[in-house]
């Protein structure tokens, strides 16, 4: 299906993203941590309203 420079091209282009983005994170850590305080519970609110919606949905189906 992928000849095998194109698999070699996107495993290369994976990984630096990845590093990329990890060395950014770390140097941005600091003041994601000033401003934004307490978004996980937004996360935390979000993924149990999505759960809520499925479970409504499986009891109705």
């Amino acid at each position: 299906m992928f000849t095998t420079g194109q698999l070699i091209f996107a495993l290369l282009f994976f990984l630096t993203f990845v590093i990329v983005i990890a060395f950014q994170y770390r140097k941005d850590r600091n003041l994601h941590r000033r401003y934004y305080k307490g978004t996980v519970w937004i996360l935390i609110a979000f993924v149990g309203f999505i759960a809520l919606l499925a479970t409504v949905k499986f009891m109705f189906m």
